[in-house]
């Protein structure tokens, strides 16, 4: 069935705005892809590494969000955690209003920095850590209820793997 003069039309504008949609995708994931290749790279030269170096290995028997936790949190806030922050918008430290300073990218890069850090210890739970990040951070219902709906899509498609860890 061909199409009248006003249909042709009214695809071609919508095949317009479509491709503007499809740039606009795109400058997001080059972005995502930039986070990809730089996230947390501050840790791995002074000061950070330092500090990084003494304190992992403090963190990783602990609770997040535990007395013991934020003791260890505090103590890092006296050697190179500002600087950290200073070099990583996807902490809500980074901002003077906190996470309301940040974007959609900086958001989506801290979620999957907390996910990453629950698979890291053995009493880890995103779910856990989300509730507590709430009241750390402020953080609105909508913006709980919007994190909670992107949990499922946070899956690891490389989960079985082999990774440079497991060398």
């Amino acid at each position: 069935m061909a199409l009248t003069p006003n249909q042709e039309q009214t695809n071609y504008k919508t095949f317009v705005h479509i491709e503007q949609v499809m740039r606009l995708l795109a400058a997001m994931q080059l972005e995502l892809g930039r986070r990809m290749f730089t996230h947390d790279r501050s840790k791995l030269a002074a000061p950070e590494l330092q500090m990084f170096e003494e304190v992992t290995k403090n963190l990783e028997g602990l609770t997040y969000g535990s007395a013991e936790y934020m003791a260890q949190l505090e103590a890092m806030k006296q050697t190179a955690l500002p600087h950290h922050y200073a070099h990583n918008r996807h902490h809500p430290e980074h901002f003077p209003m906190g996470v309301s300073g940040m974007n959609l990218i900086d958001v989506l890069e801290m979620v999957c920095d907390w996910q990453a850090a629950c698979m890291r210890h053995a009493d880890g739970d995103i779910h856990k850590s989300l509730e507590i990040n709430r009241d750390r951070f402020g953080l609105s219902d909508q913006l709980v209820d919007i994190i909670e709906n992107t949990l499922p899509l946070l899956a690891d498609p490389y989960e079985g793997l082999e990774t440079q860890a497991d060398l």
